[in-house]
């Protein structure tokens, strides 16, 4: 276990039920920290809430929280954002950039990629990556605490994949933004890193599924081939859960990783090394 007591930590797309982001929330709340969660809207999905359930779940764990909402690819809805917490806890310890784009309409090759759905891959991926940083960095260099930034990149971001274009091009640019912004704010002892999950078994795998079946296959019977393949191709012998990834991100949030920075953490059981 890792000591985050009194540590603010900031978890976007953190509002499905199922989710990396709602998994990373609560490990950095059991280790301790208070945890702010945000997402596109509070809305959940039949039983489940959203937002106001993670807040929930984090508040039982006697840490505070806020939910947030807003859209990471809006400038004025991040600064709004990191304000509050700043206001609100005093500062902002871990920025764990977890929001992606909705997969799906971009899982196609190149030549049939709308030019709008390559934009919102971007938008959301790199851009909102990206003034997630700018808006966090700022708060941690005027407080003068350091600090943690995790990203989220991807095996397609070490790795091209067919009909992963938009993706790909998105994850690796996560990765050279990681390593630039390591370099700039190292002196601010301010670490940031990036985690690489490979396929983790999460509500995005049914986007994914339905963007790539073929025409004689349910979008359910593909994301169940989608998932015994990745099974079949892990040496661990299974795909990924959101807990494998937010065991690596709760330790890259605390001492235990002083000196490490800049760094592409693959967490996919092996089933892509380099």
């Amino acid at each position: 276990m890792y000591d985050l007591k009194g540590k603010t930590a900031l978890v976007t797309g953190a509002g499905g039920k199922h989710g990396i982001g709602r998994a990373i929330a609560l490990r950095l709340a059991a280790e301790g920290a208070d945890v702010v969660v945000n997402d596109l809207n509070s809305e959940g999905n039949g039983d489940w809430s959203g937002l106001p359930a993670v807040v929930d779940e984090i508040e039982a764990l006697g840490r505070r929280s806020l939910g947030l909402t807003g859209s990471v690819t809006d400038a004025s809805d991040v600064d709004r954002m990191v304000q509050t917490i700043v206001e609100t806890f005093g500062g902002i310890d871990i920025l764990v950039n977890n929001a992606a784009a909705p997969a799906g309409p971009d899982r196609v090759p190149v030549t049939e990629l709308d030019e709008s759905d390559f934009d919102l891959v971007q938008s959301v991926n790199v851009k909102g990556t990206f003034l997630c940083c700018r808006a966090v960095t700022r708060a941690m260099i005027e407080r003068g605490c350091g600090g943690r930034i995790i990203n989220t990149s991807s095996t397609a971001g070490k790795r091209g994949v067919a009909r992963y274009a938009a993706y790909c091009a998105s994850k690796f640019a996560v990765i050279g933004l990681t390593q630039a912004l390591a370099m700039e704010v190292a002196p601010h002892n301010i670490n940031v890193n990036v985690i690489c999950p490979g396929l983790v078994d999460t509500e995005r795998v049914h986007g994914i599924a339905s963007g790539l079946k073929p025409d004689d296959k349910t979008t359910e019977e593909f994301r169940t081939e989608m998932l015994e393949q990745a099974e079949e191709n892990c040496p661990l012998g299974r795909p990924g859960e959101p807990t494998d990834v937010a065991k690596t991100v709760a330790w890259l949030a605390s001492d235990e990783s002083d000196y490490l920075t800049g760094q592409a953490i693959i967490v996919s059981g092996g089933s892509l090394m380099m």
